[in-house]
């Protein structure tokens, strides 16, 4: 007899942020159980309108909780820094931000038993283009410490992948634009709720 399938939420984490917010909307629409993880220190409360668990990546213990309370069965990762100036500026806000605290991520997803991840990654781990369109398959050379840290991230996808048997799929998208299909903005949500 085959086990039952896993039940629980999906666990957006960042899900409070503008890409985050509207991943949040669609799961909604589509009857997917969604609980956010955000920090609040880019993203809205008022953007939430599922379970919010506010806690930050940095924080392993807060994380346990969050896991051991929502019991998630699979993870939207948006949380990082993305600024390609900010980054060449300040690396280790970066590397804090966006490989330690997916480390963290990993780690309490593997104490949870919780193996499925869609990570947000970016183009930017693409460096300069080698060929037009640029495929899948380019050559991922980043130029900047937002793109490395970006494809760092990747790297210990693919490592805890192959160790601990995590399934995942990394978004290398270009430019995230655009509003919901009822043309409210993350802005207008927010200025509708306060």
């Amino acid at each position: 007899m085959a086990p039952d399938p896993p039940v629980g939420p999906v666990l957006v984490v960042g899900g409070a942020g503008y890409i985050g917010s509207h991943t949040v909307r669609l799961f909604e629409q589509l009857g997917v159980d969604v609980v956010v993880l955000d920090n609040l220190s880019t993203g809205h409360r008022a953007a939430v309108r599922v379970p919010l668990a506010v806690a930050d990546l940095g924080d392993p213990g807060a994380l346990a909780g969050v896991f051991a309370r929502h019991r998630p069965v699979a993870v939207v990762h948006f949380a990082a820094k993305c600024y390609v100036g900010e980054s060449v500026k300040e690396p280790a806000l970066y590397y804090r931000e966006n490989v330690l605290n997916t480390w963290n991520l990993l780690e309490a997803m593997r104490a949870a038993g919780c193996r499925d991840i869609v990570f947000s990654s970016s183009c930017a781990t693409y460096g300069d283009p080698v060929e037009i369109p640029m495929t899948e398959s380019h050559p991922q050379v980043p130029i900047s410490p937002y793109g490395r840290t970006k494809l760092h991230m990747e790297h210990m996808l693919q490592d805890y992948g192959r160790a601990y048997g995590l399934r995942f799929a990394a978004l290398r998208y270009f430019n995230a634009a655009g509003a919901a299909r009822d043309g409210r903005s993350e802005r207008s949500m927010i200025r509708r709720r306060t």
